[in-house]
């Protein structure tokens, strides 16, 4: 197996992706959290005889998770949302821009 050069494209790309992937886990960490914190809260607010499985209860994780799907959809599928390819046109059209104003 040959060394890999800390300038070298192929790193600072995987090194990218796993970044992103760790922000992802930790914001379905936050995710998971702040929901059981507020469902708890929700479920000890509650009157007599009323039942927790209620719209008001769940729209907040409902939306929210429907972020984090989207998320996950952009971190694990390549390409979904503005992916590499949208990337490369960006640069090489900036580039352009750039070596043609000079």
């Amino acid at each position: 197996m040959e060394p890999i050069s800390k300038d070298d494209f192929r790193y600072k790309e995987a090194e990218r992706r796993v970044k992103r992937i760790k922000r992802f886990y930790f914001s379905v960490f936050i995710y998971i959290a702040v929901n059981i914190f507020i469902l708890y809260l929700n479920y000890t607010e509650l009157k007599p005889n009323e039942s927790i499985f209620q719209l008001k209860f769940f729209a907040l994780p409902f939306f929210w998770g429907i972020g984090v799907a989207i998320s996950a959809m952009r971190t694990f599928i390549p390409g979904f949302m503005l992916g590499n390819k949208w990337e490369e046109r960006k640069i090489k059209e900036l580039m352009e821009k750039e070596k043609n104003g000079r």
